[in-house]
């Protein structure tokens, strides 16, 4: 059996990795897992919403919240805030959403190398915890500013880099280019961690190979697959255990993790919905048969506990159909 090469990582996601669903996919084989990014705006002016993203928990260690802002003040402050209960923190220039981007955060900012590197030089300075950064391939307007600020933030002190291999203008179209990836693992001596197109183990190992990256992120490749984890280690030789669903096929791993969460967010979430559920409910659900016609019976389920059962009872009927190969 083969040694495990590099960690595997769940994407920070909007709407997607909730505190349960991190701790699912730390339970399926993630080594790493992220926060939702979240505004630094909020965090600073003590927004309780905002707050609930960066929420914990003692099975998640290192506990990593990503923040995001165009604000360097507020940014800082929002550091110096999450200090005392985050191992990293870990900071966003990599979201293409308008709505970040015309407030000149995340990905916007890679047009302004100055300011990303001021930015994370005074979040550096105000505080003993290790920085990493996320970015992309630069905004897909005017030069690639990709491999400058990494060098850049190599000197300043960043720990780890992840690179989704698509510029802004992409957003998530198109392929991501591991080659300029690559570029980027040859200039620094910073562990490098590559992001984009990883849905197995195939594409997995051709991403290694080719970027020599020290890390692989998975984001959309593990909405609704929380296993995926587990599923690349296992083929790629890793050394794994049974995992808690046993050998079994698509419907009975999607079963045991979707049992799972829920166990999970009622643990995490009491008193309060799951903003999440819905989202995540859906996502279990894709590519299987029969989906489309219960995915629109659950938009009429009056709570969320009927949602639930409803996902359950699919994916229940499904695992005595024997219609998936193991």
């Amino acid at each position: 059996m083969l040694e495990q090469t590099v960690p595997l990582f769940l994407a920070p996601m909007a709407g997607v990795t909730d505190l349960a669903y991190r701790l699912l996919a730390r339970e399926c084989g993630a080594d790493l897992s992220i926060t939702e990014f979240t505004a630094a705006s909020g965090l600073s002016r003590n927004d309780a919403n905002s707050w609930l993203k960066v929420e914990s928990d003692p099975r998640e260690k290192p506990f990593i919240p990503q923040i995001f802002g165009g604000d360097i003040k507020e940014m800082v402050t929002t550091v110096e805030l999450l200090e005392n209960k985050a191992d990293i923190i870990d900071i966003n220039f990599g979201c293409p959403a308008p709505k970040v981007c015309r407030h000149d955060a995340g990905a916007a900012l890679l047009r302004n190398p100055d300011k990303v590197i001021d930015m994370v030089r005074a979040c550096i300075k105000a505080t003993n915890v290790p920085i990493t950064v996320k970015m992309r391939l630069g905004t897909g307007s005017g030069p690639n500013t990709a491999l400058e600020i990494t060098q850049r933030l190599e000197k300043e002190g960043v720990e780890r880099i992840c690179v989704h291999g698509r510029t802004l203008r992409q957003r998530y179209s198109g392929e991501a280019d591991w080659s300029q990836i690559k570029e980027i693992v040859n200039s620094v001596e910073i562990p490098v961690v590559a992001n984009g197109d990883i849905i197995d183990a195939s594409t997995a190992s051709a991403c290694l190979e080719e970027t020599g990256a020290g890390g692989l992120m998975i984001g959309r490749g593990a909405i609704g697959r929380p296993m995926i984890f587990h599923e690349i280690k296992k083929d790629l030789g890793w050394p794994v255990e049974t995992p808690p669903w046993g050998d079994g096929n698509i419907a009975e791993s999607r079963l045991w993790c979707w049992d799972r969460y829920l166990e999970l967010s009622s643990e995490l979430y009491v008193g309060s919905n799951n903003k999440n559920l819905k989202r995540h409910a859906v996502s279990f659900t894709k590519g299987l048969p029969g989906a489309s016609k219960m995915r629109v019976e659950l938009h009429s389920m009056p709570t969320q506990e009927k949602m639930g059962m409803k996902v359950k009872q699919y994916l229940e009927e499904l695992t005595e159909l024997d219609i998936f190969p193991i």
